[in-house]
């Protein structure tokens, strides 16, 4: 889950400060596995965390604090800290502090600070921070400047941009292509038919979770609605059901495989669930369906934890990297393979005239706390995808980016960059993927002059995972397809799902499901096109359908259903329809005056309702 929090600012490498920092990144992982908040309301992550932050300032008290004093107390502490032993307690004292503010029960408490504290210490002790920093965050912006982000532009060629011409609606008949997309898989090898969904953890539905009794709601065989993830079976029967859906012309996966268990996941664990869904899609799909993977924010752990290349040795990604590139080798060029050991992400020509760049968006997040030590284009991805951009323009090349997080979410830095980027290349790049969110959305680009012409859309395709409280899912995009000249854009998308009330059979008592069906169907959803009435799926198309959204309740609340995966949910409106819309409206992170739009909508609002999931 990706919130508007504390995590984003900068802190000074102390003591007390490390204490409430990661005390407070404690709070942001276990309400990762916590369960999908409400939409309105103040039962939200975010206040919720805020009141723990709020809670801990007073008990120190550092608003009486006076700027000299705070500025001693870090130089001190700073110095303290270059002490293994401190290391130690600090560790110790998160561990105790998040079990008595009750952020998770004492042994999530003691397993999550055993994961992250060596590494997530060891990233704030290799930072560039300074006593000052921490104490405009603690005392006031009077002393000190706060911003651990600072501002970086990646270069672009002295190419001049080609003149831009609107794009065409192909000739009907004309060949399309059909691409498999799977998002946010989630496999809970510790999955328990019949175990508590409705449990006290962050993740239930598991063996750990305990028997389900008479007030107690059982998992499903299938998935269960609820803080759940999902079986392998689950997983293995939209394999069998893709592959008879098939032909494919290929295979867009942006990762996230392993369940949200965050605090207790190891290594050889990841590692495993890395192999067996690859492998499985492999077998499933067969050996002539290419698949291009993109890394998620789940595949490491700790979760999140990213480090850039300059980071060697056990902390780096290299476990991670050199194990993608070997089981991914039977669909990826060596040279892709390369760059995957280096730093996650690749190129490679899907057909003549069509490229797809990976993205490791990992490198944009917010919650990656290697970033403290330098978020200026990690690995150098974005300067790299310029030089693979301005090659595709120079060969006439057509070009699909994915990633895992969508571009809008990401640090504001990389993100206007990014956006930039597509800007300078709105010619070229004529598809966006994205997963992350478990939902079902976009986020548009506009033109940098004006931010009123649309140039472009990043899909962002709903999850196979139940979590929390979805059907299970897949997208298939239609893009333009492979003949002279075509422009490879979006035409059309389907998202399919398992209906889980019908696949589980669910009886009408509480503790079990009864007969559950050996073969469920994957039904389609809907169309795109069809749902909304429009032609193709262009830019154009697509800022049209939000003037809709504004003035239309009815196709704004089939969105909104879509959105959910054919789950209803609690209606979305007002604060809530301005901020979903305003998101919609947001390819670049802090690009809310798309917002001056919406009535006006306050950007603190926007910021506090927009939530999202991983």
């Amino acid at each position: 889950m990706i919130v508007d929090v504390f995590i984003m600012k900068r802190p000074a490498v102390g003591l007390s400060f490390i204490c409430t920092f990661f005390i407070v990144y404690t709070g942001v992982l276990v309400s990762l596995a916590s369960g999908y908040p409400h939409e309105e309301g103040t039962d939200s992550p975010q206040l919720r965390f805020v009141d723990q932050i709020d809670r801990f300032k007073v008990r120190f008290n550092w608003h009486n604090v006076s700027c000299g004093v705070c500025k001693a107390i870090f130089t001190a502490v700073d110095i303290a800290l270059l002490s293994s032993t401190n290391t130690e307690r600090v560790a110790h004292a998160v561990e105790e502090v998040c079990a008595r503010l009750h952020l998770a029960n004492p042994q999530v408490c003691r397993d999550i600070t055993e994961l992250f504290s060596k590494d997530f210490i060891r990233a704030l002790q290799e930072s560039y921070l300074w006593p000052p920093e921490a104490c405009a965050l603690l005392v006031g912006p009077a002393c000190g400047h706060f911003d651990i982000y600072a501002p970086w532009n990646v270069s672009l060629p002295r190419v001049p941009k080609p003149p831009v011409t609107s794009p065409i609606p192909p000739k009907p008949g004309s060949p399309q292509s059909r691409i498999l997309f799977l998002t946010d898989i989630h496999w809970d090898a510790m999955y328990a038919e019949g175990s508590v969904a409705n449990c006290n953890e962050p993740l239930c539905c598991r063996n750990e979770s305990g028997r389900a009794s008479w007030n107690h709601k059982g998992a499903g065989h299938w998935g269960t609605y609820g803080k759940c993830d999902l079986p392998l079976r689950t997983v293995e029967n939209l394999l069998q059901n893709v592959a008879k859906s098939g032909p494919w012309d290929w295979v867009y996966w942006t990762g996230d495989i392993p369940a949200h268990n965050v605090w207790s996941q190891t290594r050889a664990q990841q590692l495993n669930e890395l192999i067996t869904i690859s492998r499985l899609i492999l077998k499933y799909l067969g050996p002539n369906v290419i698949v291009y993977p993109a890394v998620g924010n789940h595949e490491s752990t700790p979760v999140n934890s990213f480090p850039p290349p300059f980071v060697r040795g056990n902390r780096s990604s290299s476990w991670l990297y050199d194990t993608m590139a070997e089981e991914w080798a039977p669909w990826l060029p060596v040279d892709a393979q390369k760059t995957i050991r280096r730093g996650g992400f690749y190129t490679a020509e899907v057909q003549h005239g069509l490229r797809v760049v990976s993205l490791n968006m990992n490198f944009c997040a917010r919650e990656n706390f290697w970033l403290m030590v330098n978020s200026t284009d990690p690995a150098d991805q974005l300067q790299w995808l310029v030089h693979i951009l301005q090659e595709s323009e120079n060969k006439g090349e057509k070009v699909h980016i994915i990633g895992h997080i969508p571009p809008g979410l990401c640090l504001s830095s990389w993100s206007r960059n990014y956006y930039h980027i597509v800007n300078r290349y709105e010619s070229t790049i004529s598809g966006q993927f994205f997963g992350h969110t478990h939902t079902d959305e976009f986020q548009m680009f506009y033109d940098e002059d004006t931010l009123t012409r649309p140039l472009g859309v990043a899909f962002i395709a709903p999850s196979v995972t139940t979590f929390v409280d979805l059907n299970p899912g897949y997208r298939v995009y239609y893009t333009d397809g492979n003949y002279p000249n075509s422009s490879r854009m979006v035409l059309d998308h389907e998202t399919f799902i398992l209906n889980l009330t019908l696949a589980n059979n669910i009886s009408n008592g509480p503790a079990y499901p009864t007969k559950p069906d050996p073969n469920p169907s994957w039904t389609l959803l809907y169309s795109a096109k069809e749902a909304y009435g429009l032609s193709t799926l262009f830019p154009s198309d697509f800022e049209h359908l939000i003037k809709v959204f504004l003035n239309n309740d009815v196709v704004f609340k089939r969105f909104w259903y879509f959105f959910h995966k054919g789950r209803v949910s609690d209606p979305c409106v007002a604060i809530c329809k301005t901020a979903h819309i305003c998101f919609l409206r947001s390819g670049q992170y802090d690009l809310l005056t798309q917002c001056d739009l919406l009535h006006g909508a306050n950007e603190e609002i926007v910021r506090s309702v927009r939530k999202t999931m991983c």
